[in-house]
């Protein structure tokens, strides 16, 4: 709110005083007696300034005062109409990268939990909880294809790992669908 206050006054401002310089012009004119169309009015033999040599020696400073009142009332109304959208963009991103940066990071939590766990289990654990981590309701025998046990084998790790409380068996028909208690 403080940009667009700011931006009103500088436009507002630079507009007023580019009135003001241009009233100034035409007064120094009608003073002098210049005007466009006439011949020049003053008499050469008497020795004084021609007033249009004084029209040209003020006219560099009236432009260059022109274009950087322009400046300025540019510059308010940038303040007035965009600063804010900017800041609303600029705040949108980081909202956004905040955002990706945290979903990596729980990702990054998730991957660092699971490696722990891997750790402590052994070998063949460690097979079958990457078998059931990559496709969540696998069949039993779709599990012993995937990690090459025998059914054996695959059966006491199965209850060794339900002890555990890393999976659960769910009987589907003749087969056990397995699923992970919790997201790894």
């Amino acid at each position: 709110m403080q940009n667009k206050n700011l931006g009103i006054i500088l436009t507002l401002l630079s507009i007023i005083i580019i009135i003001l310089l241009f009233f100034f012009k035409a007064q120094f004119q009608d003073t002098f007696g210049i005007h466009s169309t006439e011949a020049c009015p003053h008499d050469p033999s008497t020795g004084e300034l021609c007033p249009y040599e004084k029209l040209v020696d003020i006219l560099p400073y009236f432009y260059s005062s022109i274009t950087f009142l322009v400046i300025i009332g540019l510059i308010g109304i940038y303040l007035l109409f965009f600063l804010d959208k900017e800041k609303e963009v600029i705040k949108e991103y980081q909202e956004r990268i905040t955002k990706r940066l945290e979903d990596v990071k729980k990702k990054e939590l998730k991957e660092d939990k699971f490696n722990f766990l891997m750790g402590a289990l052994n070998e063949y654990e460690q097979k079958v909880i990457k078998a059931v981590r990559e496709q969540d309701g696998i069949t039993q025998a779709t599990l012993r294809i995937r990690t090459d046990l025998s059914k054996t084998k695959l059966s006491f790790i199965l209850a060794d790992l339900e002890k555990k409380g890393l999976i659960s068996k769910q009987i589907k028909g003749n087969t056990n669908q397995i699923f992970l208690k919790r997201q790894i």
